[in-house]
């Protein structure tokens, strides 16, 4: 918490793929490239306290989340996403059992998104299973993964496997669909990250909520125009985040297409922990102001204190239907808060 202002994370992972896990010379590529041209470089320049040493950025658990989450950072409520690249590594990327063991370590601060494959041998029933066994209060989807060396893209507006899911998931009761985009692979191509398969989808289902993931990262104008376009659309800053503390323009940039187009109900926090620890982000973000010549040429919204508590909590809460008065309050005072990474990671 933030003076008065609950926070949500809206997009938390565990990072959890070891050079064991890998099933193509490309999962490796893809894990340095989050390491070397992701935590490393968007971490605070000049402040190795923030960087996690690549052993224990690549085995991330729930205790060395948990503790990054709720004891080193102002967090109150986190949302774990499952990472469904399950042809890259064995488990995924981002295991749901991480955020399992998080749920069940901080049960009223923890909810679950929950990966799906349309590939799937039985991907409804999968839907089923994410639901009843695991708990989980949203799917995350993803736009590519490497089967078997052959590269498979997912599109949102598929007709003939993606719609089937998002009906069944529908009727039993889930209201929210993560999509990640924007923020492509290393080796991989770059349109499957694009957003435009996302327009016929949030036209057929106008009572799902469509969280853009990265949104903003790339392809600004775009998903700019999405979000003006369709109520059903929102975005999850994790990404843009990133850019707050080295790069405090370019997150300008973004956060203004964004309240431009009147979606600021619709902006969401994240920081992708264990990507990049949240606290400095958290901490730039409060103090953050638009600069004055932005506000004015483009005729934006002020950022105030009231609009920075809907997009670091209100906003994601409303989508989920979580009652923010009875998330229990985190750290409260930066000064409370434990040093950076210092978690346990259980040794493999």
């Amino acid at each position: 918490m933030i003076d008065d202002v609950v926070v949500v994370d809206a997009v938390v992972h565990g990072y959890h793929s070891p050079p064991e896990s890998f099933t193509h010379p490309i999962s490796a590529q893809v894990a340095a490239t989050l390491y070397d041209g992701y935590h490393k470089v968007f971490s605070p320049r000049g402040d190795r306290r923030w960087q996690l040493d690549r052993e224990r950025f690549l085995r991330a658990d729930a205790d060395l989340l948990g503790h990054a989450l709720f004891a080193e950072s102002q967090t109150d409520f986190a949302v774990y996403h499952d990472i469904p690249l399950y042809g890259l590594y064995r488990g995924g990327a981002s295991p749901l059992w991480i955020g399992r063991e998080l749920r069940e370590r901080h049960p009223e601060r923890v909810a679950l998104f929950g990966g799906i494959w349309p590939a799937h041998p039985d991907p409804i029933g999968e839907v089923d299973r994410l639901i009843e066994e695991e708990g989980v209060v949203g799917l995350k989807f993803y736009p590519y993964d490497i089967y078997d060396g052959t590269g498979v893209a997912v599109r949102m507006d598929d007709p003939e496997t993606v719609y089937p899911i998002l009906e069944h998931a529908q009727r039993r009761g889930i209201r929210s669909v993560a999509v990640h985009k924007a923020v492509a692979m290393a080796g991989c191509p770059l349109q499957p990250f694009h957003p435009r398969d996302l327009e016929d989808a949030l036209i057929a289902f106008p009572e799902l909520n469509f969280q853009i993931v990265h949104g903003g990262f790339a392809f600004l104008e775009e998903t700019a125009l999405q979000l003006a376009y369709y109520r059903n659309a929102s975005v999850v800053i994790e990404g843009a985040s990133a850019y707050l503390v080295n790069s405090p323009l370019r997150f300008a940039e973004i956060l203004a297409a964004f309240l431009r187009v009147g979606a600021a109900d619709r902006i969401i926090w994240g920081t992708g922990c264990t990507g990049l620890h949240p606290q400095p982000f958290l901490d730039a973000f409060w103090d953050f102001q638009l600069p004055q010549a932005m506000i004015e040429g483009y005729g934006l919204p002020p950022l105030t204190t009231e609009l920075k508590r809907a997009i670091l909590g209100g906003n994601i809460a409303r989508i989920l239907g979580l009652d923010l008065d009875a998330v229990p309050r985190g750290v409260s005072a930066s000064a409370d808060l434990a040093p950076p990474w210092t978690g346990t990671v259980i040794p493999a």
